[in-house]
């Protein structure tokens, strides 16, 4: 007879949601082995982020900087796809939380990805460095392999409404403050400023890092793997959902669409033409 036949009912029940993240019974709730009583008041929400996805609680500066790049990347109007769609689905007559989940439901690779495949970029030119490489070399042999095989944007450089974006440079200002007092490294920074300045060699022109790759720096010299920071955006960008969300709910509008109603969309297809066997109907 095998171990799991010789389980009851009750342990298999038991391990089928198995998880090292939460305890809880009546009258206790301990996350990662703290009693949540303990936490509240004393962890702050960066803290408690940082303890729910890697196990352990963070010093206060890694909370603080965690909670920095959450904070930055909170909003970017509604000519955000994400903003757009929350603030017509608000018009609908849906609850707040389908509102929240139909803006959220479209930060993918295009519209909320950068960020992750800017720490994957990063991480490619770190493990070089490791390797032996330097940082000026890694970053050129990666951006050869990109250029040539992958014929994109650079992730985490450039965007289409800022020439600079002003949140990167504040953010890379607090990064560098940060590694001064060791909190990190500061690699990933030097990486971000490595692979801007080949690039505007490369183009001729500058294209400033964005906030996808200032963030992208912050969770790379905090540790977090490249998949989590597309959740850390995720959470981070939830906060305006929700701003505009409960904006929009406040108002009397019903049914808003992408565009005013008074202006009507670019119509390309075939001309008017008649029903075949139209024109014979009279006859």
């Amino acid at each position: 007879m095998s171990g799991a036949e010789k389980k009851s009912g009750r342990e298999l029940g038991e391990e089928w949601w198995q998880t090292a993240i939460i305890e809880m019974s009546p009258g206790i709730i301990r996350l990662r082995g703290y009693e949540i009583q303990d936490l509240i008041g004393r962890a702050s929400f960066p803290a408690v982020v940082w303890l729910m996805l890697r196990g352990e609680l963070p010093s206060e500066d890694q909370a603080s900087l965690l909670g920095i790049a959450l904070g930055a990347a909170v909003d970017h109007g509604p000519q955000a796809p994400s903003i757009a769609i929350a603030r017509m689905a608000a018009t609908c007559g849906v609850g707040i939380n389908s509102v929240m989940a139909s803006a959220i439901n479209v930060l993918g690779d295009v519209h909320g990805g950068a960020g992750e495949q800017a720490l994957s970029f990063y991480g490619d030119i770190a493990v070089a460095i490791d390797g032996g490489a330097t940082l000026d070399g890694a970053v050129s042999a990666r951006l050869d392999r990109f250029f040539v095989g992958e014929k994109d944007y650079v992730p985490g450089l450039g965007h289409r409404f800022h020439p600079i974006d002003p949140r990167a440079p504040r953010l890379l200002e607090l990064t560098r403050a940060f590694a001064a007092r060791g909190v990190v490294s500061g690699r990933f920074a030097d990486i971000a400023e490595a692979i801007e300045a080949d690039v505007a060699r490369r183009k001729g022109r500058k294209i400033p890092l964005n906030i996808d790759g200032a963030t992208a720096v912050i969770y790379g010299e905090l540790g977090f793997p490249p998949p989590l920071t597309r959740g850390l955006f995720v959470l981070s960008r939830s906060v305006g959902i929700l701003a505009h969300a409960w904006e929009q709910s406040q108002q009397s509008e019903r049914n808003k669409g992408p565009l005013p109603r008074e202006w009507l969309w670019a119509y390309t297809g075939t001309p008017p033409r008649p029903f075949p066997g139209e024109d014979d109907a009279g006859e």
